[in-house]
């Protein structure tokens, strides 16, 4: 495969990638997608700029292609195609990764962009049993934390630090109580991933926890940059009860 990955920042993005090269893929290029509004039915939309430093820490920044879209539904979609369009124009990729795991809404736009490109779409993590997910991401070394909250259920004080085991357990219980989906696919949150089996560097990073509204919450990112592997480098300021 010569791929071309659609990373956000987030877990799902990261992991896909981190199976299409574990399977010896070329990877061609990085589509980040940047929506102007944070309600986007199809995109990550906190915090968007780590992935290019993702991207670095893997030894991939030279393939990196951001790409702004309007984050109005459907037109968003569109505009991502047109940007594509162009990418495989430069790069000739021959694949599209995704890190959709059920939500039917993104699967089939993106298929729908691959048919017109011609390519074709490889998600791994489609259909997986989304509790032995999380654990599995944390047994095999991905380091993430929670960025954002919209949802009753989560507690803020899971936001900016590191999710292991005891954590995904604790959102694998409330997501039984409280019925949001346990791996966020329905927007209930967003992820970070400071560092993963195929980084060569450790994402450091300083933000704030905010305070939105009534169960939401998003940690700001402040400043971000490249540490060596293994660093110790994560500050986060708590909860500032205030809007945004």
């Amino acid at each position: 495969m010569r791929v071309c990955a659609l990373l956000s920042g987030g877990k799902d993005s990261n992991y896909a990638l981190y199976k299409a090269m574990g399977e010896g893929a070329e990877v061609a290029c990085i589509v980040v997608v940047h929506p102007m509004r944070e309600d986007s039915w199809m995109f990550h939309s906190i915090n968007t700029s780590v992935a290019g430093l993702q991207a670095e820490a893997m030894g991939l920044g030279d393939r990196v292609y951001n790409v702004t879209v309007s984050g109005v539904k459907e037109r968003e979609v569109e505009e991502l195609g047109a940007s594509l369009a162009e990418v495989w124009r430069t790069t000739g990729f021959d694949t599209i990764v995704v890190g959709a795991i059920a939500s039917r809404y993104q699967m089939e736009r993106i298929k729908r962009l691959a048919l017109k490109l011609g390519v074709k779409v490889y998600a791994p993590l489609w259909g997986l049993n989304q509790e032995e997910y999380l654990r599995m991401l944390v047994r095999e070394g991905f380091k993430f934390m929670i960025t954002s909250i919209t949802t009753m259920g989560l507690p803020p004080r899971l936001l900016g630090r590191p999710v292991g085991l005891g954590e995904v357990e604790e959102i694998v219980r409330l997501s039984k109580i409280y019925g949001f989906n346990p791996a966020f696919e329905g927007g209930e949150a967003e992820t970070l991933v400071y560092d993963a089996p195929h980084y060569k560097q450790t994402i450091c990073l300083e933000g704030v926890v905010v305070k939105v509204r009534e169960f939401e919450y998003k940690l700001i990112v402040r400043r971000a940059w490249l540490g060596g592997k293994g660093s110790d480098c994560i500050r986060v300021q708590g909860v500032v009860d205030t809007k945004l």
